[in-house]
């Protein structure tokens, strides 16, 4: 009787022993991606430090402190804004709405949900908003997501801080941190790079690294503030040439241009699922392999990423050297617009097109900060409109052709990738910074809110705290001279 029972349960048996295996391979997959997302989230902080670094490199001696903490401050203001609406923002607006579809609902993204805090099961008792579906996902995965994205919001906003200092009022670049930051670039997001957005359903819109996304729209938010704030004191001539004004410490600008290019490694990877079964994804891919995607769910691997991203540096640092007759500024600058400008088909390049894309691109964007510099007056300090700007909107419109026909999506009726979808979403892509940012400029121009005074920017806008330093200095040092007698 015994070895009957025993026998007749060995199939039972097997069943709980392969369920038991297929949830602890999830549980394990769902906490390798928590650490994943967790160390990427670590490294891109490392572009803040960049972005910090060579702004104050950049700078001169009498701006140094307020050029800091403009950029700085940044930092919790997005993220504060961040968790109260831009993170919902991107789940519920990938259809437009009124495009595709219209709102969709994200219990778990709004900022006074279960999940959008520590959370370590399934549904609590009494707990309303959190569905079983979504706590078996979030309660995980949601901070880090979040956190991912925040530091996605934080360079956005980032790239603009450079180009205005030395004049733009903290505050007013405050306010356009957070439109850009907790607004504009999640909605483009949302349309562009969420795997059911309209803009890949019905454009074929691909844009893998955000060269478009992020970049783009931040040198469009960039050339809208500086067309409003107008060029610092000095900087073109009486007969309107232009005068150069170097950065004041080459050293700190190189090292954070390189803190920058240490940090993309970790914006690449977040820009990636580490591991998802075909099941999962439930598209056109099949079979049994998991897989890592793109932000689209489609396949691809860090190990492509790597070939592409070296040869991009690589070639936009040549053609940076090369084109600006080996200016260092300029040389490390381009580099980062070589990968800028293949972000948006770097998981499908090949190196030798993402090395030859990312030289070529950055020379074009280096004639076109100069031109635009000579004949519209504009003066961007950090070049951040030609590298980000110019340099994210070619690179989207170049993936178009040279990734035509390729899928856009593992789903079934999304558009392929062409050039129409491309260089339309690089046009909206520029334009959603470019007209919002201008409006809310003009706006606070017009109440004297957008440019420090004429005197606070001759004196530097460091002026007041170096005096209120140096009177510290003084008094310190006539106390130990009254003790030496």
């Amino acid at each position: 009787m015994l070895g009957t029972a025993v026998g007749n349960d060995v199939p039972g048996h097997q069943e709980r022993g392969v369920n038991q295996m297929e949830g602890n391979l999830n549980a394990l997959t769902t906490i390798f991606t928590e650490f994943y997302y967790f160390v990427t989230i670590v490294m891109m902080f490392l572009i803040h430090a960049g972005f910090c670094t060579y702004e104050v490199g950049v700078s001169r001696r009498r701006n140094h402190l307020k050029t800091l903490l403009k950029n700085a401050i940044a930092i919790p203001v997005v993220t504060v804004t961040f968790y109260l609406f831009g993170w919902w923002i991107y789940f519920a607006f990938p259809n437009g709405p009124g495009i595709t579809g219209g709102l969709i609902p994200a219990p778990f993204s709004e900022p006074w949900n279960p999940l959008m805090g520590a959370h370590l099961s399934g549904v609590n008792a009494n707990e309303t908003g959190v569905t079983p579906a979504d706590a078996l996902i979030w309660h995980r995965l949601n901070g880090v997501f979040w956190g991912a994205f925040l530091l996605f919001s934080i360079t956005t906003a980032s790239i603009i801080s450079g180009s205005i200092i030395e004049r733009a009022r903290s505050g007013a670049f405050w306010v356009v941190a957070v439109l850009i930051g907790s607004v504009l670039w999640i909605l483009d997001a949302a349309w562009g790079w969420h795997p059911q957005g309209w803009m890949v359903k019905l454009w074929g819109y691909h844009d893998a690294y955000a060269s478009g996304v992020v970049h783009a729209i931040a040198g469009g938010a960039a050339l809208a503030f500086l067309i409003v704030l107008g060029p610092r004191i000095g900087k073109f001539r009486a007969d309107g040439t232009p005068r150069d004004i170097p950065p004041h410490n080459e050293w700190l600008v190189t090292i954070g241009l390189f803190l920058i290019y240490t940090g993309f490694w970790g914006f690449y990877a977040a820009c990636n699922i580490p591991i998802i079964s075909p099941a999962t994804i439930a598209g056109q891919i099949t079979g049994d392999t998991w897989t890592a995607t793109n932000i689209y769910l489609a396949p691809t691997t860090l190990s492509a990423i790597t070939f592409n991203f070296l040869m991009a540096l690589a070639g936009g640092m040549m053609g940076g050297y090369i084109v600006s007759k080996g200016n260092p500024y300029w040389t490390f600058s381009c580099g980062l617009c070589g990968i800028i400008a293949t972000s948006a088909g770097n998981d499908l390049y090949h190196p030798i097109q993402a090395m030859l894309i990312g030289a070529i691109i950055p020379v074009i964007c280096y004639k076109l900060h100069y031109y635009v510099e000579r004949r519209f007056k504009i003066d961007d300090a950090v070049g951040a409109v030609a590298v980000h700007g110019y340099g994210g909107f070619l690179g989207v419109v170049v993936a178009g052709f040279m990734l035509w026909g390729q899928p856009s999506s593992p789903y079934e009726g999304f558009a392929h990738i062409n050039p129409l979808g491309n260089f339309a979403g690089a046009v909206l892509m520029f334009m959603l910074g470019f007209i919002p940012i201008y409006i809310a400029c003009k706006i606070m121009d017009s109440m004297g809110l957008l440019r420090v005074p004429l005197k606070v920017e001759l004196e530097g806008v460091d002026f007041a705290l170096n005096q209120a330093f140096l009177a510290s200095v003084r008094e310190v040092g006539d106390t130990e001279k009254a003790m030496i007698k």
